[in-house]
């Protein structure tokens, strides 16, 4: 797959907006300030392809970008506690229209901050993934923020924190490029099972 080529496609606000699924979908999940938007960039090889703020909670749409044959989906990040309440029923009415809709789902890219431990809101998306039986990986941003001590301290604390979830995991980093190949070939492989 060339994922240079991938477009973006749309911006969705409210569930009733989404299309029909018709393609594959691989899907992009994560709290806000995770680091979603930089990671798409990273992954696409692209520098303004999803749009990246400076202050977490931007992203309130579902975005869609094409590829071939299938499309990657940018949720909005979760978790944003400055949210107002309309945004916050919004924001639940919108992910619960998408989830609930029927989507083709072949992967969930689940996003965690690999210097902190999950949040609750992790845990609850991890949670609603694995019940749901989608099948996902977990990608831990931001691996460049960590000295070689403190990575081997949070790769042990990973093994206890996310025990009861079985995906695999890959260390990502938008500033060095780790993890880019290593998620791009797992996409690819997920592509081609489906």
């Amino acid at each position: 797959m060339r994922f240079d080529r991938i477009e973006f496609e749309k911006s969705y606000g409210t569930a009733s907006q989404l299309p029909a699924s018709e393609k594959s979908e691989i899907v992009f999940a994560g709290k806000s300030n995770v680091g979603k938007s930089s990671l798409l960039n990273k992954l696409f090889n692209r520098k303004n392809l999803a749009r990246v703020s400076s202050s977490p909670g931007k992203t309130i749409t579902v975005n869609f970008f094409k590829g071939d044959g299938v499309y990657f989906v940018d949720l909005p990040g979760y978790g944003y506690a400055k949210r107002n309440k309309a945004e916050l029923e919004r924001w639940s009415e919108l992910m619960e229209g998408y989830f609930g809709s029927g989507r083709n789902i072949s992967l969930a890219v689940q996003l965690l901050d690999m210097r902190h431990a999950p949040t609750e809101n992790d845990y609850t998306m991890l949670d609603f993934l694995k019940n749901s039986h989608i099948p996902f990986v977990i990608v831990l941003t931001k691996a460049d923020k960590l000295n070689k001590s403190e990575t081997e301290s949070r790769r042990k604390q990973f093994e206890e924190e996310l025990k009861d979830y079985g995906a695999e995991r890959i260390e990502f980093s938008c500033v060095t490029g780790k993890g880019v190949t290593e998620l791009q070939k797992y996409i690819e492989k997920t592509i081609e099972v489906n």
